[in-house]
């Protein structure tokens, strides 16, 4: 005989919650957000604009890190909508929540926000969107000519007078790309006294599919500072470079002395680069680490490092998602209302491409 089944609480009811400003959402109600459509979708556009706007960024934050920790839900519809809001921080958290959203239709979108919007973090967070789309482009899986106008956009920010953070994210995003003239600004970049303008060409170069950065990259390998090893050490494994594994092995040996980020880099590089000894370092690693978070992430890099040995040559190019966009003819742009916005203009990281620990 069946069990009885909890019957599903109306949406609306899930909305009424989220406008209830006296108590806190219940997290219990995030997973509804996922997938919507019909008059589930209209019922929450219609509700968003008189939710508050911390309640709102609240709710981008829980989407985020429930999508972070569980690859089966989606909120690209949630994210959307809140591209267009009135508030900066909202439309740079639907960013995030779209970065791997490969809709084509909201480049025209990105576009707009990387030329036009008001703060600095929101463009910077839209130069780093479009990275995907240079990356499909280069798959010829959307057609040439909305990839030349996102790449002429992106260098065009790169080369202006523009906030350095908006400039570094469109140069991480030229990385995918395989313009002549991309290669000239990644050396520029990678010889710049600025911390910060070496780890995005390092950054940009890991995801370049392009060998002829190996001695770059493994001159920063030791680099002191800690942003610009990082990424040397990413790249060295996306990159698949084979010079690097002893190098890395050898700084795995002082596993203790290591920041943590830095180590767990190593470890997911390696498992990228595999070859001699890399397996026995890794389950060597997992014998001493002490926190679950560490040890977990070690068990991913191995199972990782089994995927580079069965299937080797299979870089990165060869992994993305072999989905083509359906219907080039309906991109359209979706950002016509008010870009205005109040919103701090902070930093924001590098995309890690690299698992999280948290």
């Amino acid at each position: 005989m069946a069990k009885n089944k909890k019957p599903v609480m109306p949406f609306s009811q899930v909305l009424d919650a989220l406008l209830d400003k006296t108590q806190p959402f219940p997290a219990v109600h995030l997973h509804r957000f996922s997938d919507m459509h019909g008059s589930d979708l209209a019922q929450f556009k219609n509700a968003w604009a008189k939710v508050t706007a911390e309640r709102r960024l609240g709710l981008l934050e829980d989407l985020e890190g429930l999508a972070d920790a569980d690859t089966l839900v989606s909120f690209e519809e949630v994210a959307k909508n809140a591209l267009l809001d009135s508030d900066a921080r909202i439309r740079a958290g639907a960013l995030r929540l779209l970065w791997e959203c490969d809709d084509a239709r909201l480049i025209p979108t990105y576009l707009n926000m990387l030329e036009k919007d008001t703060v600095n973090v929101v463009r910077a967070s839209a130069a780093t969107a479009l990275g995907l789309f240079v990356f499909k482009g280069e798959l010829e899986e959307i057609p040439a000519e909305i990839l030349q106008k996102v790449e002429e956009t992106l260098l065009k920010v790169e080369k202006s007078s523009e906030d350095p953070l908006v400039r570094r994210r469109a140069l991480e995003s030229l990385g995918y790309s395989g313009r002549p003239e991309v290669a000239g600004l990644l050396r520029e970049a990678y010889n710049s006294p600025d911390g910060e303008w070496q780890a995005s060409a390092l950054f940009a170069m890991g995801r370049s599919a392009d060998v002829q950065w190996e001695k770059l990259v493994l001159d920063r390998l030791d680099a002191l500072e800690t942003e610009v090893q990082l990424e040397a050490i990413r790249a060295s494994g996306q990159l698949e470079l084979e010079s690097a594994r002893h190098l890395l092995i050898e700084m795995l040996q002082e596993y203790q002395e290591l920041d943590e980020e830095i180590r767990m880099a190593a470890a997911w590089s390696l498992s990228q680069i595999g070859g001699n000894n890399v397996r026995e370092v890794l389950e060597r690693l997992i014998e001493n680490v002490e926190d679950e978070d560490e040890s977990d992430y070690i068990e991913t890099a191995l199972e990782n490092l089994q995927f580079t040995e069965d299937v080797p040559g299979f870089g990165m190019y060869d992994m993305i998602n072999a989905a083509n966009v359906e219907d080039h003819t309906q991109i359209v742009d979706l950002s016509q209302a008010d870009d205005d916005g109040d919103g701090e203009d902070e930093d924001e990281p590098s995309v890690d491409e690299t698992p999280d620990l948290d």
